[in-house]
């Protein structure tokens, strides 16, 4: 069996060019094999090469100590102290430490090649450093993006040799550079290595040890030590069962509502009551939003907690106007539940599937027709992530035929591509949004607020009465009647099938904004622009109550947000970019934008430099 041996037939210093770094590293060019036995090798196959170099050659003279061979390197190129590879390498843990404070975002940062710092901190039995990394965020589960050097000198045309060296500077030991290593993760590293401290981190932190490199390889299929295995086999045993009890103990601490309000305005009060689990004297339109969402989220908590039906996924209908948050909050429950994994929410916008031969895209084309070997968006997607939370966004937009395929997919809990292939998919989350009924749902909202302002007034009044201590709590529950009688009606003649509404879990309502949620809205976007104007062009923006009154009153009920954020485009930004491309506003500019309310229906916006 061959495997490649560093013969040091010349040194070079040479500049490798990175994104915003320029760092010099030792060039080595390997031109020659040698044969060794076996024995001299851990016996660990990765596509036919051995994952580690020879560590026993006794030839002397014409083979240079690698350690020797790193201390050169450093010695003519050094190491720059704001990259954290290097840091890793040859820096401390306090080193890490700050940097990491400083550059936090450089914890999960991607090398040019593939690896992210985590892996070179396993792979150098740098557990401390490693301890480091965890603590300030790295992902355990990273996997190594590094395939070999030939792919990828010739993926970004640069010399193999540049590659070669860059990956055996960072990754210390004698790891064949050659093999495959793509999908490792830290684990597999610290597993390779028999490192038993950076295993109990890496445990310690919740790493998968399920996750199999390209090769198929589990972590556990790379150890030498017995008592390692055999904590590793114990390990693998208890992981799920360790996992859900820190993810249950991560949502009692931050549960899915408290996340909700964070990123979603309107419906805070409702997400509180939820979240309390009780309803005390709250309004009218609080208590309506109560109702809406309370089964929604509950549905969502079953999953987590194991009580849903395994043999249906979960759907869900939303519906409401335009710019209301429908889609924000189908992706956010995506990135509650899948947290940074991409594959886990999936969009489709049904606009682009109202002709009958448009199924082919969503499932693929049949055997004989164009884009057999394409496949379909949808089953493709699902392929990647079953569990992913799929949005089928305007779907009473979509042909019938495309609601046969739902229909299908809701109720068994799988769908079959065009090449016969079916992919189960029972735990996904299915949301549909709609803008059927918007506009009665609105008016039943006026109506409610309407109904709040009178019963607000009525508990003002008892409020003011001395002898009544304590004012009765004022609830009014959304009608069924209003279900019954102006929505359902309204679905059943669009989708004409009983059978699809049946499917559905929950029917989600999705209100116009309030007075306080539009001036929430309209604070967070000024605020937006306050901070993009101060980054870019160092100009602070002051603005008075007035400014956002002014912007409510251009809120239109059928456009939602978005017509919030373009009238502030149009009143404001406009006007700030206008007044910059002329001179009048320079660095270190003072601007505060005013509104005239005695001219116009609405007042008038103006800027103060």
């Amino acid at each position: 069996m061959f495997y490649r041996n560093l013969n040091l037939t010349y040194l070079r210093i040479k500049h490798l060019v990175q994104p915003k770094i320029i760092c010099r590293q030792l060039s080595v060019r390997s031109i020659k094999y040698q044969n060794y036995s076996n024995t001299h090798c851990k016996k660990i196959h990765v596509t036919g090469d051995y994952l580690f170099h020879n560590t026993n050659t006794t030839s002397t003279g014409r083979f240079l100590s690698w350690k020797w061979l790193l201390a050169i390197s450093f010695l003519y190129a050094g190491y720059d102290s704001q990259n954290i590879f290097d840091i890793i390498n040859q820096g401390s843990a306090e080193e890490l430490t700050k940097f990491l404070k400083d550059n936090p975002k450089a914890v999960n940062k991607i090398h040019l090649f593939g690896w992210a710092p985590i892996h070179v901190a396993a792979s150098n039995n740098k557990y401390e450093h490693l301890a480091v990394l965890l603590k300030s965020g790295a992902d355990p589960d990273l996997s190594d993006g590094f395939s070999n050097c030939i792919y990828v000198a010739r993926k970004r045309n640069i010399n193999p040799s540049d590659v070669l060296s860059t990956r055996e500077t960072h990754f210390m030991h004698n790891f064949n550079a050659n093999a495959t290593f793509q999908g490792f993760t830290a684990f597999h590293y610290a597993a390779l290595l028999n490192n038993i401290e950076s295993l109990k981190i890496l445990m310690d932190h919740g790493a998968d040890p399920h996750l199999k490199s390209v090769t198929g390889h589990k972590p556990i299929d790379l150890v030498t030590d017995l008592t390692i295995y055999e904590l590793l086999a114990d390990y693998e045993k208890n992981f799920e069962l360790i996992k859900n009890k820190k993810e249950a103990e991560i949502r009692k601490k931050f549960p899915l509502e408290l996340r909700l309000k964070q990123k979603i305005i309107g419906q805070e009060n409702a997400i509180n009551v939820v979240s309390s689990g009780y309803m005390n004297n709250k309004s009218v339109f609080t208590t309506y939003c109560l109702l809406l969402y309370f089964n929604y989220l509950l549905a969502i908590r079953r999953k987590e907690n194991g009580w849903t039906d395994d043999e249906h996924p979960l759907v869900f209908l939303f519906l409401g106007s335009s710019g209301i948050g429908k889609t924000e909050l189908a992706k956010q429950i995506a990135s509650y539940l899948h947290k940074n994994n991409k594959d886990g929410f999936i969009r489709l916008d049904m606009s682009e599937y109202q002709e009958k031969h448009e199924v082919a895209k969503m499932i693929g084309s049949p055997p004989g027709y164009i884009g057999y070997d394409d496949g379909g968006y949808l089953t493709k997607q699902l392929a990647k992530n079953p569990n992913a939370v799929v949005l089928f966004d305007e779907v009473e937009k979509a042909h019938t035929d495309i609601l046969t395929i739902l229909l299908q997919l809701f109720d068994e809990g799988r769908i079959t591509d065009g090449k016969g292939k079916t992919i189960e998919c029972k735990n996904a989350i299915f949301v549909m949004t709609s803008n059927l009924a918007s506009n009665e749902i609105a008016d039943h909202a006026l109506e409610l607020r309407n109904e709040q302002r009178q019963n607000k007034l009525i508990e003002d009044r008892r409020l003011t009465d001395k002898k009544i201590e304590k004012h009765e709590e004022v609830v009014t529950f959304i009608s069924k009647k209003f279900k019954d009688q102006i929505v359902k009606p309204i679905l059943k003649k669009h989708f004409r099938r009983d059978e699809f509404l049946g499917r559905i879990n929950e029917v989600v309502y999705f209100l116009p904004f309030s007075e306080m949620e539009l001036k929430t809205i309209v604070q967070r976007e000024l605020q937006y622009w306050q901070e993009l104007a101060l980054k870019k062009h160092n100009i602070k923006i002051e603005w008075d109550s007035a400014v956002e009154h002014v912007i409510i009153g251009a809120y239109d009920v059928n456009y939602g947000a978005r017509s919030i954020k373009h009238e502030v485009e149009r009143s404001v930004v406009a006007q700030l970019a206008k007044a910059h491309e002329n001179g009048l506003i320079k660095n270190n500019t003072v601007v505060k934008i005013e509104a005239d309310t005695t001219k116009g229906d609405h007042g008038n916006i103006f800027l103060k430099i």
